[in-house]
């Protein structure tokens, strides 16, 4: 698989983390690859063939051709059908939100179709994006769109990002209590705030930061980890915390994920 990013422009890197690819060539019995939450939503274009998703209740449907992808907070699994050549964006946790007229956790879990959040725009979008033959027409073609639909800029609440950039810095290493005091805000104030704006409580988030932080380091070193060091490094109370919120996120222990596939995961590791 060939996975590269691309930086937005100043316009929308308020909003937008990066643009990405991936190309890959179809397999006769591809294998299943585990999807870890990350906090950040994605607009999705399948330029190439169509990607099946699969659920923990063991169901499962075919994605969409374009779609946006809400918050992950349970296990999933995708697999491709055919030939690999995927268009995409990744917003900010905070970024998506100022371009839709809906609260972000009713997107949870969900690849929501172009159409059900844009009308008969979104369907357009995805007409001309699958129409470009470059990836630099279709950047073109998506921050056009993102500009002129743009709700409401104010909508990124200046305390949610700082929220969100604390978490960051910190790998997640902050408890919601510790949080809302160092922002001077009440706890439950903070909590609304983010349901709307990242459609993610603050423990969510932190959380799936954290394990983020940890899988990023142990996937770049190409070597099963050490369970010790984890609960160590993560800052995590025991071995136990850390595979509770571990099967919480990828649906199987840590033995079990590093057993696996992990050749889209190691991908977006190395290029975050």
């Amino acid at each position: 698989m060939n996975y590269n990013t691309i930086l937005p422009s100043a316009d929308l890197d308020s909003f937008v983390k990066c643009y990405w690819t991936l190309e890959g060539p179809a397999y006769p019995n591809p294998e299943k690859q585990r999807i870890v939450p990350d906090g950040c939503m994605e607009m999705i274009f399948h330029c190439g063939d169509l990607y099946e998703q699969y659920f923990e209740d063991g169901s499962h449907i075919v994605q969409p051709k374009a779609f946006v992808f809400g918050q992950i907070t349970k296990p999933l699994e995708i697999r491709q059908t055919g030939k690999t050549a995927i268009f995409a964006i990744r917003f900010h946790p905070h970024g998506f939100v100022p371009f839709i007229s809906v609260p972000a956790s009713t997107m949870e879990n969900r690849a929501v179709p172009l159409p059900e959040l844009f009308g008969a725009k979104g369907e357009q979008l995805e007409k001309e994006i699958l129409a470009a033959a470059t990836t630099v027409e279709r950047i073109k073609l998506l921050e056009t769109f993102l500009i002129n639909c743009l709700v409401n800029e104010e909508a990124v609440d200046r305390l949610i990002k700082s929220s969100i950039e604390t978490m960051l810095t910190l790998n997640g290493q902050m408890s919601v209590a510790a949080l809302s005091k160092e922002l001077a805000i009440n706890r439950r104030q903070l909590e609304r705030k983010f349901a709307t704006l990242v459609g993610l409580s603050p423990k969510q988030l932190a959380k799936i930061f954290r394990l983020q932080a940890t899988l990023k380091t142990l996937l770049l070193k190409g070597q099963a980890p050490s369970l010790t060091v984890i609960a160590y490094t993560g800052d995590y109370f025991d071995q136990a915390h850390f595979i509770k919120d571990f099967k919480e996120f990828t649906g199987v222990t840590p033995k079990k994920f590093y057993a696996g596939n992990l050749t889209m995961s190691t991908l977006f590791a190395t290029f975050e």
